[in-house]
């Protein structure tokens, strides 16, 4: 049963990563056809960075990436801390409404949100162009903050209610003993919800096609555009090179969960 389990896990895997793998092997590849490597070079890696569009799309994405991942860290933990002090019945039923834009597909909370800055923009503010920045950066906050809120709320669980109170019984104020007592006990957790944002506005496409304007392109979407035609090899080196830092923050975000887990057991050790 052992050997069983352990091969369906390897073809799972298998089946998960081939694909990028066969992306990474076209990255390095000499020709044009990926169904036959020709030889190796790093010449496309040298065509990305020599490419100025690409690279102010990607400068566009990690804009939006870092800006929006930071503003929904920052709500979502304040959010989740709120959401704890609820009664269990309230925080049961909010928690349930919070969950819903991750289970909503992504196709419909891209329309959705479109359809919402179209008549705001054009209807309330006047707004030729409703589409701009700030309507894709709103859509990023929007689908971040529920991530946010489900890697801080376990970590608000597991911390010791009386350490607050203690700390507001030497004198702190409650915003104090949050930033000197609360925040420290949870900022493994918000450190992951802030990975785990950055990572999924890093390579949202179907949401931020319906909400990017003109004036501000990300790149997954200009992706799309590509793929209409023959992809150039340096989109193969442009998509290794975002894997890898996606696959390095996710590697960051399990070794610090793996920390905090060590470290609370050696601390209900001792």
């Amino acid at each position: 049963m052992k050997k069983a389990n352990r091969i369906i896990t390897l073809l799972i895997f298998v089946f998960l990563y081939a694909p990028m793998a066969v992306l990474i092997i076209a990255s390095f590849n000499v020709g044009k056809d990926i169904t036959q490597f020709e030889g190796f070079t790093f010449q496309q890696y040298a065509e990305v960075f020599r490419d100025r569009s690409l690279l102010t799309l990607l400068g566009n994405s990690l804009i939006i990436s870092v800006l929006a991942s930071g503003i929904a860290t920052a709500f979502g933990t304040v959010a989740a801390v709120g959401i704890q002090g609820l009664n269990p019945r309230m925080r049961r039923t909010v928690m349930s409404l919070t969950n819903i834009p991750m289970t909503n597909p992504d196709i419909v909370t891209g329309i959705s949100l479109s359809l919402l800055f179209v008549f705001v923009g054009s209807k309330l503010l006047g707004q030729r162009d409703s589409l701009t920045f700030w309507t894709l950066l709103i859509a990023h906050i929007t689908f971040n903050l529920p991530y946010v809120i489900l890697n801080v709320m376990p970590k608000l669980k597991q911390m010791d209610r009386s350490l607050v109170e203690a700390a507001m019984d030497l004198g702190c104020t409650p915003l104090q003993s949050f930033f000197k007592v609360t925040l420290p006990e949870i900022m493994p957790g918000v450190l992951s919800g802030a990975i785990m944002a950055f990572t999924m506005s890093l390579d949202d496409f179907v949401i931020s096609y319906f909400v990017t304007g003109l004036d501000f392109i990300t790149l997954p979407v200009e992706i799309y555009n590509y793929t209409k035609k023959q992809l150039q090899p340096k989109i193969y080196a442009m998509f290794t090179m975002l894997f890898l830092l996606i696959l390095v923050l996710m590697v960051i975000m399990n070794l610090l969960q793996l920390r905090q887990d060590k470290a609370k057991n050696g601390h209900r050790r001792g």
